[in-house]
């Protein structure tokens, strides 16, 4: 049964696309090598897939570079002069973008201004002023940033200088610390051990006095002298 002659037209699936690439490669390059055997010929194919990959065919006991010596000799061109030549239109370009940009910034820096006309001056003027702009509102939005954060670290430092002020209040009005988050209260003067003693009666809530019996706490402290 023959096969179906198959529509040359790019493969759109791409994982298609690569098989049919990786074995018409190979199919490729082995008719060249059996071409180079049969009839003593030389050979150099290059591929590039779709991925970039590169692949090479070079003929046995050759380089690429004798392939392509050949090429030049034969048709009578000289690819690498051209080549050459290309480079180095390149760098002349790159060099006057190099030589421009370092002038602009020896300009900015107020030097080689003598050649420099009235409108050309103008321009850089605006140029150097829209920048010294740009730089001076940078400069205020960190200042800015700046106080804020020091605002922030003072209010804190007075927050906690309040609550010391606070605390220390409360140390003055009980210094005994007989008053604790409102409970109540009461204290009797008597001797104890041959000194006289402070008896710290503190009531409970649901036994509004001493004579009710269990719900009180009895805490003695030294009396000062």
């Amino acid at each position: 049964m023959a096969r179906g002659k198959i529509q040359i037209k790019l493969i759109e699936n791409a994982t298609n696309r690569q098989v049919t690439y990786s074995k018409r490669r190979n199919g490729l390059f082995k008719k060249a090598n059996e071409l180079t055997v049969l009839c003593d010929a030389r050979a150099s194919i290059i591929m590039f897939s779709s991925t970039g990959k590169l692949h090479e065919f070079i003929s046995p006991s050759t380089s690429t570079k004798q392939i392509y010596d050949q090429y030049q000799k034969v048709l009578g061109v000289d690819l690498w002069t051209t080549h050459y030549e290309k480079m180095q239109e390149q760098l002349k370009k790159l060099k006057e973008v190099n030589r421009n940009l370092r002038k602009e910034i020896r300009q900015r820096m107020g030097d080689c201004l003598n050649d420099v006309s009235f409108e050309d001056l103008q321009a850089l003027e605006q140029e150097m002023e829209t920048s010294v702009k740009l730089i001076r509102d940078r400069k205020y939005r960190v200042i800015s940033n700046q106080i804020d954060t020091s605002r922030k670290k003072v209010r804190n430092v007075e927050e906690i200088h309040r609550n010391l002020l606070h605390e220390l209040d409360a140390i003055k009005e009980d210094p005994y610390g007989l008053v604790d988050n409102g409970v109540d209260y009461d204290t009797i003067i008597g001797y104890q051990n041959g000194g006289p003693r402070i008896f710290a009666l503190r009531l409970q809530p649901n036994h509004p006095n001493l004579h009710s019996g269990g719900g009180s706490d009895l805490t003695t402290y030294p009396l000062l002298e």
